[in-house]
């Protein structure tokens, strides 16, 4: 009985130590094998990373080179366009006929650039203003105004922020150069004077290239009313913008009210008449009750009988 157990008991022992032995070896392979497949995987995926990452790098280099070279280009291509244009303006001032040299320039510069880079060349400048304006450079100010339209004399902004800078900051800037409270009032007038004609000849050149504008008008009538304080020649700026052919409604109406001011009540009174059916009831803008009020003040000013009063064809609000 002693000899059977202790059979059993070998037996026994055999089979743990075997399994003991068969657990012991497979936790020993197995952490080669995941051992093995994490350093054959993890090259594989961080390369596959690194060459997405270089892929990517390589192209953003090419890219900003090829910005880069297409700004040096355009850098060596405006850096002789700008003598030219510098040459230009003075030509520009010296010469007495200011408007032939302008389209001769002009002319010159539509040859020699095509309308994209004359943008791009203008929209340059037009910064370059910007930074000229900001620092109170008024020499400078000046010559990149001329430039810029003188480069690219399509966009109508060019020439009417221009004028604005030369008769209104221009002249406050000579004016605070030196003690505003000392300067004589006569002084004071001239330098306001001389910038309010420079503008207006800036406006004036605006007409070749945007011939009879109504914004160009409106801008000479406002530089001659705020600035020169000429009522007169400010009206004939309005009645040329209420006449053009893309007429503002307010030319009209501030045509009417400058005759006022003249005391041309009659010219006053027929004007009105004339543009009120033109005017559309339902347009805010056009502001037909508006004019009809004045119609009817000017009709108890100049005593006009009741069957020669103004009769609208369409009933108008707040008449």
């Amino acid at each position: 009985m002693s000899a059977c157990s202790l059979r059993l008991r070998c037996i026994a022992s055999g089979i743990v130590s075997s399994k003991v032995n068969l657990e012991s070896a497979v936790a020993a392979f197995a952490p080669r094998s995941c051992e093995r497949e994490r350093v054959d995987l993890a090259p594989r995926s961080c390369e596959r990373e690194r060459v997405d990452f270089a892929v990517t790098a390589v192209f953003r280099f090419n890219g900003a080179v090829l910005l880069l070279v297409v700004l040096v280009m355009a850098g060596v291509m405006l850096c002789p366009l700008r003598e030219h244009l510098r040459k230009a303006a003075e030509l520009q001032e010296r010469a007495s006929g200011a408007a032939n040299t302008r389209q001769s320039a002009a002319r010159w510069i539509n040859v020699a650039i095509p309308g994209g880079l004359r943008a791009l060349a203008a929209d340059g400048l037009w910064l370059r203003l910007y930074g000229a304006w900001a620092a109170r450079d008024l020499p400078r100010t000046e010559l990149l105004i001329r430039l810029v339209t003188i480069v690219d004399e399509r966009p109508l902004n060019f020439w009417i922020n221009g004028a604005r800078i030369i008769a209104y900051d221009m002249s406050e800037w000579r004016l605070s150069s030196c003690d505003g409270g000392r300067m004589p009032a006569e002084v004071r007038r001239r330098i306001v004077e001389e910038q309010a004609s420079a503008a207006l000849r800036h406006l004036e050149a605006a007409f070749f290239s945007h011939p009879d504008n109504a914004a160009v008008w409106v801008e000479m009538g406002n530089i001659q009313l705020y600035r020169r304080g000429d009522l007169a020649l400010a009206a004939g700026c309005y009645r040329r913008a209420a006449e053009a052919p893309v007429a503002p409604y307010f030319a009209g109406r501030i045509y009417g009210e400058l005759l006022r001011r003249l005391g041309r009540d009659q010219d006053a009174y027929d004007w009105l008449r004339r543009v009120h059916p033109r005017l559309p009831v339902d347009d805010e803008a056009a502001m037909a009750g508006l004019v009809l009020r004045r119609i009817r003040d000017l009709e108890r000013r100049l005593k006009v009988p009741v069957r020669e009063q103004y009769m609208p064809a369409r009933e108008q609000p707040g008449q």
